[in-house]
């Protein structure tokens, strides 16, 4: 597994204190561009943080060194949190979404039943607080693709009327 951080939302005056966000590394690529005098080399890093009680949130960012990449793409993910609607540690129903390529299909689970899911999809589940559920990726291999569709599935979460 990656390593998890932890960080804190700086404090401004007047605003409320804001919940902690564990940070996690989907995906870490080295991209060139061809320019005239040769190639230039940087990174790009994709991020997912949340705090596990329902916000979720993912940056992507290309910078000269590591840490800089990171570093972007937390601050794109802080800037594009999503609130996701939770019943009982899972989702209220059956949702299948496309983005580009990649499709994902996420399923409630009973409780008790855990993640289900692979690569980038189980780590923006976790992250989001979700604790039963079962998922699949059905098109593209694209990480960043994936956590994209899988954000879009639970913005597009609904709790049912009774």
């Amino acid at each position: 597994m990656t390593k998890e951080k932890r960080i804190k939302r700086r404090e401004l005056p007047g605003v409320k204190i804001e919940p902690e966000f564990i940070q996690q590394l989907v995906d870490l690529a080295r991209v060139t561009r061809v320019v005239k005098g040769g190639k230039r080399l940087s990174f790009r890093a994709c991020m997912v943080i949340g705090n596990k009680k329902g916000e979720i949130g993912m940056g992507l960012a290309k910078g000269t060194d590591v840490a800089g990449a990171i570093h972007k793409a937390v601050r794109k993910a802080n800037k594009n949190l999503i609130k996701v609607t939770i019943v009982n540690d899972t989702i209220p129903h059956w949702v299948r979404v496309k983005y580009g390529a990649a499709q994902v299909l996420l399923r409630p689970a009973r409780k008790g039943h855990g993640i289900v899911a692979g690569g980038a999809v189980r780590t923006v589940l976790s992250l989001s607080g979700i604790r039963n559920v079962t998922a699949k990726i059905l098109g593209s291999k694209s990480k960043m693709n994936n956590v994209r569709a899988t954000i879009k599935a639970l913005q597009s979460l609904k709790i049912p009327k009774v």
